[in-house]
């Protein structure tokens, strides 16, 4: 059996559930009035795993992956979508993209061997990174990744390695392209202050035309390496889909450039990720930024394919295979959240319902104002009542979501945060020695758990005490 047949196989056709109210494909308002994920009543999930929870409808993953998947393909003729994994590096999400022919983006060993551990096909994933460390690059010449090298001494360190285990390895370049044209185009604020082009120079990542021509030149010379491709992640600063065009545009130029000053024109391009998504009742940055205007993955591949096709025939240049990395574009909003009311407070001027769940568990509502939509999970639809601050339980101002219209809430209700399957689990924090929520994959009726709920022990287990400092809090007092 062929990887195509075998993938078809276990890739099932998908059948939106009917909700009375929807929030995705697979999430709405159920017949009884709370929330549902696919079909599982969301309090009965609470009921059964315990809060804070994060729930992944594995059908909803699913379908935003083949709407980007297919929104590309139509456009354009040989791409590739490589998932994201840093954006949820569950195992269970892993073999999912794996049954749908997704290959992935990789940060690290860590999410290399995950990859690696779930099956991934190596030639379907790339290692990216500013600083590889050796294991990681024998890790990934072993297995047979491509490697997008960031630094001016990487190429030589991939010689080595490749020279002592006996095998090519593959090779791309990530750039640090110009983007003259978004001189002055403002976006959110992902690095730093500043317009888009001003945020893109200032990060650490990719290597200026010189610096790429000459590693080029180098990598031409060695029989240990082959040279695969050039990369860049715009990032989510935008969600006009006429700049990520610029980028893709740009990663053309410079594949002109390299043919006019190396004789190599890139066979595959890969333009990274920062897509973005909306939602009738708002997600993202700077609250509620991504709502039912945010553009589409048809939008992004009309633009982005149409200026890589337009800017190659100036060019002279064949058309390259096209890799893209979306990772909270498939990943988010397949996710929920769930926190169980506890102390609710009125001041002056201000109530605050406070959470189980935490700025932990949703990391991004404060370190970037990210908004994910609340409602209770139970009577979903209830018509709000006042205006709350809701906060968890953290020794800071730990808010989830603050100025939220709620219904009235009481201790014991629960309370659901929308679009959290990015960037969440695989980004959750231990401030205050709090224990990990359990991950539920939800597929259909049925749930099953896929991250265990942490203990106290995972909490303590990986801190040693001196002996010194032993003896000197137990010795019996004088």
């Amino acid at each position: 059996m062929n990887v195509q047949t075998r993938i078809a196989r276990q890739a099932p056709a998908l059948v939106p559930a009917r909700h009375d109210v929807q929030f995705g494909e697979f999430i709405g308002i159920g017949p009884n009035g709370n929330l549902w994920v696919d079909g599982c009543d969301v309090a009965d999930l609470a009921a059964r795993f315990g809060t804070p929870l994060y729930i992944i409808s594995e059908n909803q993953l699913r379908h935003t992956y083949r709407a980007f998947r297919d929104a590309f393909r139509a456009e354009y003729p040989d791409v590739e979508i490589l998932f994201a994994n840093k954006s949820n590096n569950g195992l269970a999400i892993r073999h999912i993209m794996n049954s749908e022919g997704a290959g992935g983006d990789c940060f690290g060993a860590q999410e290399m061997y995950m990859a690696l551990l779930a099956g991934t096909n190596p030639k379907t994933l790339v290692l990216n990174g500013s600083n590889k460390q050796t294991d990681e690059l024998e890790m990934a010449i072993a297995n047979g990744l491509c490697i997008n090298i960031d630094a001016m001494d990487e190429l030589e360190r991939i010689d080595d390695v490749a020279r002592r285990l006996g095998v090519v390895a593959d090779i791309g370049i990530r750039l640090k392209l110009d983007l003259e044209p978004l001189r002055d185009r403002m976006g959110v604020s992902m690095h730093g202050p500043g317009t888009l082009k001003q945020q893109s120079d200032s990060t650490k990542w990719g290597m200026t035309r010189e610096q790429t021509a000459d590693i080029v030149r180098r990598a031409l010379t060695l029989p240990t390496v082959r040279l695969k491709e050039t990369h860049f992640h715009l990032s989510r600063m935008s969600n006009d889909p006429a700049d990520f065009a610029v980028m893709a545009r740009e990663m053309i130029t410079w594949s002109g450039y390299l043919r006019d000053h190396t004789g190599w024109v890139p066979p595959c391009i890969d333009i990274g990720g920062g897509w973005t998504f909306g939602k009738w009742y708002g997600t993202g940055p700077n609250s509620q930024m991504d709502d039912q205007n945010a553009p589409t993955p048809a939008d992004y591949a009309r633009l982005c394919c149409g200026a890589i096709k337009d800017e190659a025939a100036k060019l002279g240049l064949p058309l390259p295979r096209l890799r893209l990395e979306p990772g909270r574009a498939l990943s988010g909003p397949a996710g929920v959240a769930v926190g169980r009311v506890g102390a609710v407070k009125q001041g002056d001027t201000r109530k605050w319902v406070n959470l189980d769940i935490s700025t932990n568990h949703l990391s991004w509502a404060a370190v970037l104002d990210w908004y994910y939509h609340a409602l209770p999970v139970v009577d979903a639809g209830a018509e709000p009542t006042e205006t709350v601050d809701l906060v968890g339980p953290l020794c800071n101002s730990d808010e989830v979501g603050k100025h939220r219209r709620m219904p009235a809430l009481q201790r014991g209700d629960l309370v659901a945060f929308l679009d959290t399957g990015g960037y969440t689990e695989s980004s959750a924090a231990r401030y205050n020695a709090q224990l990990l929520p359990a991950t539920v994959l939800v597929t259909g009726s049925h749930a099953e758990v896929t991250t265990e709920r942490e203990q106290l022990k995972d909490a303590v287990g990986r801190f040693r005490v001196p002996a010194h400092l032993l003896a000197a809090s137990f010795a019996p007092a004088e």
